[in-house]
């Protein structure tokens, strides 16, 4: 098996560690970032979404590129499967119709009067996908024409509004400690989880396609 083999090449507590992190991922739940453009904003969430154990990041490019900022992201890019849509001038819907492909509920993050308190959230309803914008101008007004459901933090002062990457480490907080206390099933498949170990094995390992070469070249040849 090409994960035994090429995990000889790291230290049994390293596969233990991989392993343990694997059964807490998930990816009931996804974040999607909308145009963010502080690089700085942008890696809190990755390191956020990696410490909450969120697999999934989806990145909106429309005027801004994604840009990881390694002093605050701290190598949590490299655990994470990030999405770019960036195809077009406005990728949202794209990235959105994706979603709901793949039979996520589609979760905008507004302060609207209307919208559902963060710790009235239903998790049980199915997979959501959790849409966060600027904090200038929240999410764009088209996002709003697909959502199945808003979410807001309560707030209690003046300033109506969290910094993104507070905003999402609080929405994660509470939610993923709300799934974990429920029967939901929310943990990855034993393929996801496979094919996961498989890519942080190969992030681990120096000159790992020359290992997997070596290792295709002996099935061969047994």
């Amino acid at each position: 098996m090409l994960i035994d083999f090429l995990a000889a090449h790291i230290t049994v507590k390293r596969r233990n560690q991989f392993e343990k992190v694997l059964n807490s991922r998930t990816r009931y739940l996804t974040v999607v970032l909308e145009d963010i453009y502080q690089s700085h904003n942008i890696s809190a969430v990755l390191r956020s979404c990696d410490c909450f154990g969120i697999q999934d990041v989806h990145i909106v490019e429309n005027r801004n590129r994604f840009q990881v900022n390694p002093d605050v992201a701290l190598g949590s890019a490299n655990w994470l499967n990030i999405k770019k849509y960036n195809q077009k001038d406005y990728n949202t819907v794209d990235a959105i119709l994706h979603l709901k492909q793949k039979g996520y509920r589609i979760i905008g993050t507004s302060p609207d009067g209307e919208s559902t308190l963060l710790q009235d959230f239903d998790l049980s309803k199915g997979k959501a996908a959790l849409i966060f914008g600027t904090e200038k101008d929240g999410l764009t007004p088209e996002v709003f024409k697909y959502v199945d459901e808003s979410l807001k933090i309560t707030m209690y002062g003046f300033t109506q509004s969290f910094n993104i990457s507070v905003s999402v480490a609080l929405i994660l907080y509470e939610l993923t400690k709300k799934l974990r206390g429920t029967k939901i099933h929310y943990q990855l498949s034993k393929e996801e989880s496979e094919e996961i170990l498989l890519e942080w094995i190969r992030t681990s390992v120096r000159k790992s396609e020359l290992i997997e070469k070596e290792f295709y070249k002996r099935n061969e040849l047994g």
